[in-house]
């Protein structure tokens, strides 16, 4: 059993110290709610430009639209240049962001051409002026997500971390791999650690947590206050429970029921039509049947080329049996439904009809 420390940060007390990772494409308000009405103590937006010219487009209009979220509010924000990353700053707490978070952990390629993302690692300097520049343009607390180091030969996480407390962050997410790895091998823990030993601050270690046991051994590796997961929660919300609860008795939680992981998943894509409307909410689900699909009965080798990987537990749950005709005519069809209502009724029809041959 884990001792579970109660995590605050700013004025804000979390009421868990786990964190949804900030992830484009995924972490929309819908599944920003979701994931926090099933544990995550916090959860960031999906990051936006600091050039506020962008801000006009119906992407960004989404990505700052947090009505209805419970506190704190998290905006990240991404740039490369410390006085927009001022202003944008600034502008996100008038319009009601309760923390600033700053992205310097994104390895994408058009992300790290700007001079953005992690791109920033490479040159201490700005980052101090960045770090400063935010922090002292609100009232709000900054906090940092950010890599080891750009590549293996530079991991001066260390560094940029003593940079980000002595600027007045309040807290670090560490994601254990640097720019060059992207998402590739095993994220590697020692460099978290010796951030947690380098700084006061809170610090969240992140990176291949995907389960209650592999959550604790890492807390024990790193000594971190809290843990982030990203890829896990993708079609896998109720991760955050699943840890929290293994974190607090030892025992691992019996997996959610059918009929749950069902019903979370049809509530889900009713929120997707809702915040982006039928037509794109519809194609924004496609990503997510996947994963639920992932999740709940497995990968089917079938569709090994063509859908995201598992991202779950390294055991996914046996799935349906091989050559199932109708789960395999019923997905086809759910994959190309144009309607809220064909979508819907075909998730439903599919799932069950896969809970009836597990």
């Amino acid at each position: 059993m884990s001792v579970v420390v109660p995590l605050q940060i700013g004025s804000h007390a979390l009421s868990a110290p786990l964190a949804l990772a900030p992830m484009a494409g995924v972490t929309d308000r819908p599944f920003r709610l979701l994931c926090r009405r099933l544990g995550a103590g916090i959860a960031a937006s999906e990051m936006v430009s600091s050039d506020v010219r962008l801000w006009h487009t119906a992407k960004s209009q989404r990505r700052m639209d947090h009505a209805g979220e419970p506190e704190p509010r998290v905006v990240q924000i991404a740039g490369g240049e410390p006085a927009m990353m001022a202003r944008a700053a600034r502008l996100n707490a008038d319009a009601g962001a309760q923390i600033i978070d700053i992205n310097m952990g994104c390895p994408a390629k058009k992300v790290c051409n700007r001079a953005a993302g992690s791109a920033l690692l490479r040159d201490e300097s700005l980052v101090a002026a960045i770090l400063a520049a935010v922090v002292a343009a609100v009232e709000v607390p900054v906090t940092l997500k950010m890599r080891t180091g750009w590549d293996a030969n530079d991991r001066n996480g260390v560094t940029i971390a003593r940079l980000a407390a002595d600027s007045g962050v309040r807290a670090i997410a560490v994601h254990g791999r640097t720019r060059a790895d992207h998402y590739r091998g095993a994220a590697e823990y020692d460099t978290i650690r010796a951030i947690k030993a380098a700084v006061r601050i809170p610090v969240f270690a992140n990176g291949d947590i995907d389960s209650g046991p592999k959550a604790r051994a890492v807390l024990a590796a790193t000594g971190a206050d809290g843990l982030m997961i990203g890829r896990a929660a993708q079609g896998r919300p109720w991760i955050f429970r699943e840890i929290a609860q293994f974190l607090a008795t030892g025992r691992a939680p019996a997996a959610p029921a059918h009929a749950e992981v069902r019903d979370i998943m049809l509530a889900h894509l009713g929120h997707l039509y809702a915040f982006y409307g039928e037509h794109a909410g519809v194609r924004v689900a496609r990503k997510h049947l996947g994963w639920y699909r992932d999740s709940a009965f497995g990968r089917r080798a079938a569709d090994a080329g063509s859908m995201p990987p598992h991202q779950g537990d390294d055991t996914p749950a046996a799935g349906p049996a091989g050559g199932a005709r109708e789960t395999d005519a019923l997905f086809g069809e759910l994959r190309v439904a144009e309607s809220a209502s064909a979508q819907q009724s075909l998730a439903r029809a599919w799932f069950d009809a896969c809970s009836g041959q597990r």
